[in-house]
């Protein structure tokens, strides 16, 4: 089995996985990740991250011409806005996970540290969350905006939309917007009850220990 092939299973097996938990639905979503050969493989428009095919992902080379498979997301401007401005994405993955996408709707989220610190293993795995405005769907404009961060931050939110996170590769991109999700939810969970999140010397340490970037 070929490098290619092993990785178009892995990407299938993973967004399937994180459909059957519930962690995006129908048709939404999308993701991509970075071939050997400086390409992209990417989950087609209009497809379900359950049902999706090896065989049949969207297929750019190094140049970022579609060579083969189906029409990629319309999302494209996202992904290559992560991989363009950051050295290290091996990986993007958009979901509409619902607890994300209500703390973006919620009064207190803040647009520059989108989550709250309450356990280190957000800190590890996506460093600062920036929540970005709403954009209607396919709108360039995403990929600007993601554009304007000049590779700063590894994970957006879109307000009333959903997280998207660039990762090293397809797993750990996978582990950090699980990740995004299961904090926005401690969020939603503990609203307006005074819970102790870390402080802001914890957080350091924690970025520092984890060699984590971390700007202000």
């Amino acid at each position: 089995m070929s490098e290619e092939t092993r990785l178009r299973e892995r990407l299938c097996l993973l967004a399937r996985s994180l459909f059957e938990r519930g962690l995006t639905h129908g048709s939404t979503g999308n993701i991509s990740a970075r071939t050997a050969d400086g390409g992209l493989l990417v989950s087609p428009t209009g497809t379900s991250f359950g049902r999706l095919d090896p065989g049949r992902l969207s297929r750019f080379d190094a140049s970022g011409a579609h060579v083969d498979g189906d029409k990629p997301t319309k999302e494209m401007p996202l992904h290559t806005a992560f991989y363009d401005t950051r050295s290290t994405a091996g990986a993007v993955v958009h979901l509409h996970s619902r607890h994300s996408v209500a703390w973006s709707m919620m009064p207190e989220a803040d647009e520059d540290d989108f989550l709250p610190p309450f356990t280190p293993y957000a800190i590890m795995q996506l460093g600062r969350v920036k929540l970005l405005p709403f954009f209607l769907p396919g709108d360039p404009a995403m990929g600007e905006a993601v554009r304007g961060l000049a590779g700063k931050r590894s994970a957006v939110m879109l307000a009333n939309h959903g997280p998207v996170v660039a990762g090293r590769d397809v797993e750990a991109a996978c582990n950090a917007v699980e990740e995004m999700e299961a904090t926005a939810r401690l969020a939603l969970l503990t609203r307006g009850a005074g819970a102790r999140a870390l402080s802001d010397d914890q957080v350091s340490a924690v970025a520092k220990r984890f060699d984590i970037e971390w700007d202000g």
